[in-house]
């Protein structure tokens, strides 16, 4: 599925595939404001209805996330846990605004190896 979130280029990609894993990815230098973050929550919890499922977040090409855009990260949604998933020295520092939230709904990760997040996800 892909989401429009603000009127701009498509920002983000939801799928829920056949394992039941949330794979949330954000477009390519997308600056993540407070409403793009309500659209792609607002999604999540849509595509999972009454159902929990683990998420991966791929941020590896994010350049921003806004402080409101934080704040809805910090909200209870249908995602029962979150890795999120970068590459670089930025993408670290982005995960390290969102997991220095005093209370995240669900356990959260930051991994820079896809099949590391991806086996955590998968944990009971």
């Amino acid at each position: 599925m892909n989401f429009n979130s603000t009127g701009r280029n498509t920002l983000f990609n939801l799928e829920l595939d056949a394992e039941g894993l949330l794979r949330l990815t954000w477009a390519r230098d997308a600056s993540i404001t407070e409403a793009d973050a309500e659209a792609a929550m607002a999604q999540v919890n849509a595509v999972c209805g009454d159902s929990r499922h683990p998420m991966l977040v791929d941020m590896a090409t994010t350049s921003d996330v806004s402080r409101g855009a934080r704040a809805v990260f910090g909200r209870p949604c249908q995602a029962s846990r979150i890795a999120l998933l970068g590459v670089s020295p930025v993408d670290r520092v982005i995960a390290n605004f969102i997991l220095g939230i005093n209370k995240l709904p669900c356990p959260t990760r930051f991994f820079t190896n896809k099949a590391e997040a991806e086996s955590w996800l998968k944990v009971p």
